[in-house]
């Protein structure tokens, strides 16, 4: 889990510096701090002979994991060599991600949204299972210490540019997420609503 944390902490390090982001590290020391909240899992997903195509269909897939964006910082993941996971486009049509068992997926969380003042953003996404084949993967996700403070970083916010969301800590956002569905929009509870 070490190498991985690492790996995590770089990409988060060549993401501040793409923003200006001063000092460099101000994301990637959340995961080193000794309270970090990550966490390392893998899931399995059997394969589902007994589903029939649909819709023409051939692979006959089904849901494996529901749709949903990732609530921590950055998660990484890596799965063998076979195909299931989908990310959801802005007119909400889905699309596949090709398998490949020699690289790393990235994907920003809604703590990371929210950090960036929308800069960078969450991406729904979902697992699916197929008919002939088991699918693993191995996810770290990056996640604050519980009482971490959530909210846009002040070297972002520039003139009179206004917060998107109001201030919580992991803590309210880990508990927001637990009582709400899994497909919900989480940072909804936390958007500030445009004066009008």
């Amino acid at each position: 889990m070490n190498s991985v944390k690492k790996m995590a902490c770089e990409i988060l390090e060549t993401m501040a510096d793409g923003l200006k982001i001063q000092p460099r590290n101000v994301l990637s020391k959340l995961l080193m701090d000794e309270e970090s909240d990550s966490v390392f899992r893998v899931n399995h997903y059997p394969p589902c002979p007994e589903v029939q195509p649909l819709n023409g269909n051939s692979n006959g897939n089904m849901i494996g994991f529901g749709e949903h964006t990732d609530p921590q910082i950055i998660s990484v993941l890596r799965s063998n060599n076979t195909s299931g996971l989908q990310i959801s486009l802005r007119d909400g049509s889905w699309i596949s991600v090709p398998p490949d068992h020699n690289s790393f997926f990235i994907n920003v969380g809604d703590s990371l949204q929210v950090m960036t003042n929308g800069r960078f953003r969450s991406v729904k996404h979902r697992v699916l299972s197929n008919r002939e084949k088991a699918r693993v993967s191995m996810i770290y996700f990056g996640g604050p210490p519980l009482s971490e403070k959530i909210a846009p970083l002040p070297s972002l916010m520039r003139g009179d540019q206004q917060s998107l969301y109001k201030e919580f800590t992991w803590f309210e956002y880990k508990r927001c997420a637990f009582n709400s569905r899994l497909a919900a929009n989480r940072l909804i509870h936390f958007e500030k609503i445009a004066a009008s």
